[in-house]
């Protein structure tokens, strides 16, 4: 467990602290559970020491009242620096994943200097842009299912988020229903208290300040799929085009997910962005 500020945030670790460290951060209602530890293993085995941890009300993190989140996006941001202090890292590879790949870039623009690359996996760009498409008819039509969600009931949630798996995933691999069943049921055993969830889609920003991702300096990469359905892949190419020197590497048929099937091309990537070793104590 690693104290900020009000919280305790459960992390776990994968590698030799000797080696570059690599901070995976997770999206919206999602514990580092949705970092499957066979990625986080097999970038370890290569010489990376990779932590992934519980964002507050996911896992065994801090939970608050639900409905009332007393913390800002911002909060989160600073989780992920109090993540690296607790393992006392001074600079590591950031990983982030939809509202984690957000979160990355504000840290990059936020605490530079804790920051060696970032990896930003279907996600978008910080600042809105109009030009960009909104997500799938079909996908915002299911996720308006949470809004009428009684989130005190865990067996009427895990079939939504089981679904929202089907609903997130791309073309490229068979979804598999009987294991998104059996990942959501042990995830939602090991959340502290599931009905908080709702929170993360209550948050707002704290500072009051435009962050410019031109000014991000770490060297950047995007990836993402090119059949996302809340993220569509225009997000992915706008955002690699936003971040100088980033580059983007494509997913063909992926979906706003981490499938075990592309975990090769994942890896391989995330490799390739981390070869430059960062000082890590």
């Amino acid at each position: 467990m690693v104290a900020s500020g009000d919280a305790e945030l459960c992390t776990e670790a994968f590698g030799e602290p000797e080696h570059p460290a690599v901070l995976m951060i997770m999206g919206a209602m999602a514990s580092m559970l949705w970092w499957p530890a066979e990625l986080c293993a097999g970038l370890a085995r290569s010489g990376r020491f990779v932590i992934r941890y519980d964002n507050r009300d996911t896992g065994r993190s801090t939970s608050y009242e639900p409905g009332k989140p007393p913390y800002t996006s911002d909060d989160l941001v600073d989780d992920a620096v109090a993540v690296l202090d607790g393992y006392g890292i001074e600079r590591a590879h950031i990983v982030g994943m939809s509202m984690g790949g957000a979160l990355a870039q504000v840290v990059a623009l936020k605490h530079p200097a804790r920051v060696a690359t970032v990896t930003a996996i279907s996600t978008t760009k910080l600042d809105s842009d109009p030009d960009l498409p909104g997500a799938d008819p079909e996908y915002l039509e299911h996720a308006a299912a949470f809004e009428r969600l009684d989130w005190a009931d865990t067996q009427a949630l895990a079939e939504l988020l089981v679904l929202d798996a089907r609903r997130l995933a791309g073309s490229r691999h068979r979804f598999d229903e009987a294991a998104a069943r059996e990942f959501v049921a042990r995830d939602l055993r090991r959340t502290t208290n599931p009905e908080s969830l709702v929170n993360h889609g209550m948050l707002t920003g704290g500072e009051d300040r435009q962050w410019r991702l031109e000014e991000i300096e770490a060297p950047f990469l995007v990836i993402h799929g090119t059949d996302d359905p809340l993220m569509a892949y225009a997000h992915g190419v706008a955002l690699a085009r936003a971040v100088p020197g980033a580059r983007l590497v494509t997913i063909d048929g992926g979906g706003h997910e981490l499938h075990e099937g592309d975990h090769d091309q994942i890896r391989t990537a995330i490799l390739e962005q981390t070869m430059t070793f960062a000082p890590t104590r």
